[in-house]
């Protein structure tokens, strides 16, 4: 990431919209846009295989296993505003499982990027199944977005619902009816 081009840029938005990037509230605000950048896109800079490591193991398992309320946000690729919310995701092991602090961590390299929510889910998805190989695997991300609250578009109250499926998950509807059953749960 390059923050020196970055901070210009910035110092040239402010100038744009008809204020001094100089004054005493900007001082300081490109460097600070160009740190936080770097930390939003830091999803460019990781690899997978750095983050799933050694955090493969083998099962016997074939019962489902569901992560539920992952939150995250994301940059949007079409306006750059925020968007965050939460995945929930389920899968049967197929002699695999990978540990749980991974797909936390998985997500983030995804989330951490210009994105729109559709390619964040697809991408969640395929990974994980390219990782652990299952017998089935869904993905469900609730977001909101503020390009819809800030624009007035009258979305403010509305969330976006994009789901990726993939083997027993998306052929067998009672497979998939279980995994969404128990994502809809509040059990604790």
């Amino acid at each position: 990431m390059n923050k020196e081009n970055i901070k210009k840029l910035i110092s040239l938005i402010i100038e744009g919209s008809g204020d001094n990037h100089a004054r005493d509230g900007l001082k300081g605000t490109p460097e600070r846009v160009a740190n936080l950048y770097e930390e939003l896109f830091s999803g460019y800079k990781k690899d997978i295989n750095d983050i799933v490591n050694n955090s493969l193991f083998d099962t016997t398992l074939d019962d489902m296993i569901v992560v539920k309320n992952i939150e995250f946000s994301s940059i949007c690729e079409h306006e750059m505003t925020p968007f965050f919310g939460m995945v929930n995701l389920g899968y049967i092991p197929n002699k695999k499982i990978i540990g749980l602090s991974k797909i936390p961590k998985i997500i983030e390299i995804f989330s951490k990027r210009l994105q729109v929510q559709e390619n964040l889910t697809n991408q969640i998805s395929t990974a994980l199944d390219s990782i652990i190989s299952p017998h089935g695997l869904g993905v469900v991300v609730e977001a909101r977005h503020t390009c819809s609250i800030m624009r007035g578009d009258n979305f403010s109250s509305s969330n976006l619902i994009t789901s990726s499926m993939h083997g027993s998950f998306r052929s067998n509807s009672k497979t998939r009816q279980e995994f969404l059953s128990h994502i809809e749960k509040n059990i604790l």
